[in-house]
């Protein structure tokens, strides 16, 4: 092959890959935090290691949570919370996989502010359930931060709350998560 045309392909294939490269974008430690506010007392917990993929051709969203990663003040209360409420050994992750249209001045990656609505599935202790929320993706510098917030119904994911602890813990959880995602790199 000649020289000249073996550079276009290569050109052509880097070209290629790059877009694609810039169509999907990663966080491996995104951060949530769940809040119960009950009579008797408030809990709060917050996690780490959170896998997050944003692809902007599909306008798809997956996130991944391990749910034993969740960081208690108390290590009673995060002992319960793993082997009692949410069986982390039965149930180690939850999951969300969702839609959302994409604006093209994020398809195009430029600096700014863009609102939208996420709808999909999130699972919890086993359980799925649809969940719509809104979402703001800030791009700065091909890069896309996001914070949101929903909130959770414990009931809905069939978490069993022992009666002795029912007024400890909140029957709707308020979720919260900060994820600052980067260009996947394959």
């Amino acid at each position: 092959m000649k020289p000249l045309k073996l550079l276009n392909l290569s050109m052509a294939m880097l070209l290629a890959t790059s877009g694609m490269a810039q169509d999907r974008f990663l966080t491996r430690n995104g951060e949530v935090k769940f809040y119960s506010h009950a009579p008797l007392e408030d809990i709060e917990a917050f996690n780490d290691k959170v896998l997050s993929v944003i692809d902007l051709n599909k306008g798809k969203v997956a996130v991944d949570i391990l749910i034993k990663a969740f960081q208690f003040e108390k290590a009673l209360m995060q002992e319960h919370f793993n082997e009692n409420y949410m069986e982390s050994a039965k149930y180690p992750k939850s999951t969300f996989k969702g839609k959302f249209e994409v604006p093209d001045g994020l398809k195009s990656m430029s600096n700014g502010t863009y609102p939208v609505t996420v709808s999909g599935d999130i699972t919890i202790h086993g359980v799925t359930k649809p969940l719509t929320t809104r979402v703001e993706l800030v791009v700065i510098n091909g890069t896309i931060n996001t914070e949101f917030s929903f909130k959770v119904k414990v009931k809905d994911h069939d978490i069993k709350i022992p009666s002795v602890v029912v007024r400890n813990i909140a029957e709707e959880v308020e979720v919260t998560a900060n994820f600052k995602y980067e260009p996947y790199q394959r």
